[in-house]
């Protein structure tokens, strides 16, 4: 504790980056800037230089790949089933966990796989995450990416034990190369999170549903409305088929492909 005072302190009162006070303090830099950051102690060129208040915000670091298909991020997203009859939202706390008994009806697993550079949108919802079920769920992924000229190289997941799987790996193929995020890093897969919440705003949370089915159905009907190329602030409020090469065909329909266990599938073009 008392070295970082003394790291602080030399911080404010003499400006001095992390390379000058592990010199003066006879320490490692990265110890000194593992300091600074558990301390959110903004950069120095973000500082005023006259008061020291920070007066620059850091720019995001954002990312994007220059060709559909170089980077194809792939996540799953666990939503609660609705019991028959209709959940808290439909009937209230008291009749809703009645009607969800105890262990209620589990989850539906939405598998996502989302273009890097398009944002074009693959997904479907499968009965379960496991390994079998993401490889087969990548090989429908994959076909749908093909179809609409795409050609995937990478595949970005998160380090979770269906990815991680020898049956995966062997769905992609050899000629895809899978990365992995960084341990209890989600923002490196953050386009793909980010379309995780689409769906739940403007269809699973979008009304109050009497039954799991009936959502299911209603989601059919959003794929109807929806599955159309809408501009996208993450493409600058242009269409997501301007990101698009002129070697790759684009469509507004869905693709005809039966998902597993489940028949909410969709194909669409992820906002944001």
């Amino acid at each position: 504790m008392r070295t970082e005072r003394c790291i602080i302190a030399l911080r404010f009162t003499r400006r001095c980056g992390p390379h000058r006070i592990a010199f003066h303090l006879r320490m490692n830099r990265s110890t000194v800037e593992r300091v600074l950051r558990r301390f959110n102690m903004p950069l120095l060129a973000r500082l005023d230089k006259i008061t020291d208040l920070p007066v620059r915000k850091p720019r995001p670091a954002r990312y994007e790949h220059d060709h559909p298909g170089d980077l194809v991020h792939v996540d799953v997203k666990k939503l609660g089933r609705i019991p028959d009859g209709g959940g808290h939202r439909v009937q209230g706390r008291t009749a809703g966990n009645r009607n969800n008994k105890k262990q209620g009806r589990g989850y539906a697993y939405l598998h996502h796989a989302v273009d890097d550079h398009s944002r074009y949108a693959y997904s479907e919802i499968p009965t379960d995450e496991k390994q079998h079920t993401a490889a087969a769920f990548w090989v429908r992924a994959n076909a749908a990416f093909q179809a609409e000229g795409i050609t995937v190289l990478r595949v970005l997941t998160d380090n979770g034990s269906c990815y991680r799987s020898k049956v995966f790996n062997d769905a992609l193929g050899p000629g895809i190369k899978h990365k992995y995020t960084r341990p209890y890093r989600p923002q490196t897969n953050g386009k793909v999170e980010r379309f995780n919440r689409t769906p739940a705003f403007e269809w699973a949370d979008a009304r109050a549903y009497s039954s799991d089915e009936a959502r299911a159905a209603a989601h059919q009907e959003w794929l109807t409305t929806t599955s159309t190329i809408d501009p996208t602030t993450a493409l600058k409020a242009t269409h997501p088929s301007s990101a698009f090469t002129t070697s790759v065909r684009v469509t507004t329909s869905a693709p005809e492909i039966v998902g597993a266990g489940y028949p909410g599938l969709w194909s669409a073009m992820a906002r944001s």
